[in-house]
């Protein structure tokens, strides 16, 4: 039977995604918490990820404020599921963990599914751009408080 974090997890996804049959959550405890590994089908890895990052982000912050009712302390995990399933984690890409080509394919993907050109994706308003600095400055502060 499945937690209420995993099926948590599970609800939020399976709105997002064109294949909702093929989501799963594992959990798993260790020292560090509750570590949530989201498997989708491959084509809906970009929707459940977001343009940079951004709806795997507001999961994150949703399973953290779970977290706090809950008292305990989440991680989620996207694991990328390849045609042969094999299954690899995802890296983030400001941490320099993938290589070119494998940046530009993430791109091209999430790009196909929002329809939009290269040069909508990769301006940036200073409206967006002190959101985003503003969300970054309150994430840290959550990241601050002990749970």
């Amino acid at each position: 039977m499945a937690t209420i974090d995993q099926q948590f997890v599970e609800y939020i996804v399976k709105t997002l995604v064109n294949n909702p049959d093929k989501v799963s959550v594992d959990r798993k405890i260790d020292e560090k918490g509750v570590l949530l590994s989201l498997t989708v089908d491959p084509e809906d890895v970009g929707r459940v990820i977001g343009r940079r990052g951004v709806t795997a982000q507001s999961i994150r912050m949703l399973l953290r404020a779970l977290g706090t009712k809950q008292d305990a302390r989440y991680n989620l995990k996207i694991v990328n599921t390849d045609e042969e399933g094999d299954e690899t984690p995802r890296r983030k890409w400001h941490d320099g963990g993938t290589d070119g080509d494998d940046e530009a394919a993430a791109v091209a993907n999430a790009m196909s599914d929002n329809d939009e050109t290269a040069e909508e994706a990769v301006g940036e308003t200073s409206e967006s751009s002190e959101l985003a600095e503003k969300t970054r400055a309150e994430l840290a502060d959550l990241d601050d408080l002990d749970i």
